[in-house]
């Protein structure tokens, strides 16, 4: 069932960041400084790395003050992943990922209204169980002043498949103070939903994605490094969710995402401070902001990062809690509500040889009060608990 999807973030200690030109510049503390997701070295990895991590994504069940009937437990999510990254000659590298995801739990229906008169939740019933697998390859070149990537990736379950062909791109400036980076990526997904523990009205449909992303990182001093970023996706297909009762979206979809973040690292006190915004726009009318503060402490071989993340949602134009069908489009999604959401959080990793291992813990929970816009309050909002362990191995 594509409904929910589950990320993967990871942060890596100093020790295992490879630095290009740009951070050598500047010696051992820019080198300490947490890593952004989309920097790459500027030569092939010199090892060659085998990893695996699993997550465990469990939702609260759903209260019984907002309950009507179906099974109140919700989505519990395991999430393997095995990958391996190679050099291949002195300019080129390999990597491939392969990622299972089995999910069981129940989803909200549809929202109707209880006896007192208040919103109520009827949920699918008995468990709904469905398991993706996700493969992915990507190739990169790597130059003197940058590198560019190109990836394939293709995801099956029961109900959905997805082909997606992204390609990336960066280069840093003559004195290697500064890094530009530019992406742009495709997919196609096919939707065929599966008539079981409540029943769906279409037999098979089509998504087109298209994104494209460009930023900027720039060394501010032998301690700092801020950057910038603007991404733009339009989606055109099938939108609504099939496994809805009364769910109607447009067909197409666009979304526009401004991100910034800063990174300071501390001397005397071995550590980084992490902040981070990004704000989010969509012709949906949903409006979004997202910051994230981290503290990252080093210590000899390992490294501890407690981080908050508050997120703000106002919600989508033809969002209702009890779903107008006079309406051209209609949904009671509570993920299209106006709200706000906590995650906390702590990352660990440790270095032993050749060997990393990295664990994460966290905690989520969003409620209609905690935003910054007006709205009616989703009785279907989720609350969720999510851990991960990984271990890596790098040899010659």
């Amino acid at each position: 069932m594509a409904v929910i999807s589950s990320g993967q973030n990871s942060e890596h200690s100093a020790s295992t960041i490879k630095q290009s030109p740009l951070v050598r510049t500047l010696g051992a503390a820019v080198a300490a400084l947490p890593a952004y997701h989309n920097t790459y070295a500027d030569a092939p990895p010199e090892f060659t790395e085998v990893g695996l991590r699993y997550s465990h994504y469990s939702e609260d069940n759903l209260s019984t003050d907002n309950f009507i009937a179906g099974a109140r437990g919700r989505y519990d999510i395991d999430v393997t992943q095995l990958w391996i990254e190679a050099p291949i000659g002195s300019s080129w590298s390999i990597a491939v990922d392969v990622q299972n995801d089995s999910m069981s739990g129940a989803s909200p229906w549809f929202v109707g209204t209880q006896i007192d008169g208040q919103p109520g939740v009827i949920m699918s019933g008995a468990s709904i169980y469905d398991n993706r697998v996700e493969v992915g390859a990507t190739t990169r070149y790597f130059w003197a002043d940058g590198n560019a990537g190109f990836n394939v990736t293709h995801s099956k379950e029961d109900d959905y498949e997805a082909l997606a062909l992204a390609l990336d791109v960066a280069w840093n400036s003559s004195d290697n103070s500064r890094t530009w980076s530019a992406s742009a990526s495709t997919s196609n997904d096919r939707v065929e939903p599966v008539n079981g523990n409540i029943p769906v009205f279409i037999d098979r449909e089509d998504i087109d994605t298209a994104s494209v992303y460009f930023g900027v990182s720039q060394i501010l001093s032998s301690t700092a490094i801020v950057r910038i970023g603007l991404g733009y996706t339009f989606s055109e297909g099938y939108l609504s969710d099939p496994y809805k009762l009364f769910d109607a979206r447009p067909d197409e979809h666009s979304r526009t995402a401004l991100s910034g973040g800063y990174r300071k690292f501390f001397p005397e006190a071995q550590g980084a401070l992490q902040i981070d915004y990004r704000y989010y726009s969509d012709d949906w009318g949903t409006d979004s902001h997202t910051a994230e503060v981290a503290w990252h402490q080093n210590f000899e071989r390992f490294t501890v990062t407690p981080y908050l993340r508050y997120y703000s949602q106002k919600e989508a134009d033809f969002f209702s809690v009890i779903a107008d069908l006079d309406e051209e489009f209609y949904a009671d999604d509570f993920r299209l509500s106006s709200y706000g959401a906590f995650t906390i959080g702590l990352r660990s990793s440790i270095q032993i040889g050749e060997w990393h291992m990295e664990g994460q813990l966290e905690r989520y929970e969003s409620n209609n009060d905690w935003g910054l816009y007006d709205g009616e309050a989703a009785p279907a909002l989720v609350n969720f608990w999510r851990a991960t362990i990984g271990i890596s191995w790098r040899f010659d």
